[in-house]
């Protein structure tokens, strides 16, 4: 019942849409209908300037750490830990508050993984970095932050962690398919405009 319990208030938490209670109570816009249509960090900071941007993010991040870093305190077991990460990061794709709908994952992902390995989260931040610098796109650089944990967790030795890694890198890329399509056709938005 405990786990149970926890699952359910890990995905609630996850499924809070802070990019889109941000968005209308700070700009009076509605994410989902302006720039991309995701109620992430990076078009609330497109729609409404770079403070709320970095509060949407900060807030979804927590959403996915706190729930895993609370779930330490009372068991040690990677399969009960990767399950409520999965519970929080599943929340924002798929918010219950959203009809089903959500974010793209990425922040919250972020969140739950700092509450695991924060090393992993280290590298796979500086891989995020580095592509966003070399190639000038947050979606190109979130995948292959995404696809890097795997193997870091691998190298780690952390081995209950990688199928939930696989798992909701799957999810995530998923998410990605219309931003994948748009960098295959070389019409993606840049994340800053060359000039």
């Amino acid at each position: 019942m405990v786990t149970i319990f926890w699952l359910a208030i890990s995905y609630l938490l996850g499924a809070m849409p802070f990019g889109l209670l941000i968005s209308r109570t700070c700009c009076g816009i509605d994410p989902r209908e302006e720039g991309s249509g995701n109620i992430g960090a990076t078009n609330v900071g497109r729609l409404c300037g770079t403070k709320y941007g970095a509060m949407t993010l900060a807030l979804d991040v927590l959403k996915g750490f706190i729930p895993v870093l609370l779930a330490t305190s009372f068991s040690d077991s990677y399969f009960f830990l990767t399950l409520v990460a999965t519970a929080a990061v599943c929340g924002h794709m798929f918010s219950v508050f959203l009809h089903g709908k959500g974010g793209k994952g990425v922040a919250t992902w972020v969140g739950a993984f700092l509450a695991i390995s924060p090393w992993a989260v280290i590298i796979c931040g500086l891989a995020f970095l580095a592509a966003l610098y070399f190639y000038n796109f947050v979606s190109l650089a979130s995948l292959v932050m995404v696809a890097l944990m795997p193997v870091i967790l691998l190298f780690q030795g952390l081995f209950g962690a990688i199928p939930m890694a696989l798992v909701l890198m799957a999810l995530i890329f998923w998410k990605h398919s219309e931003n994948i399509q748009r960098l295959m056709a070389g019409s993606e938005h840049p994340w800053k405009k060359k000039d």
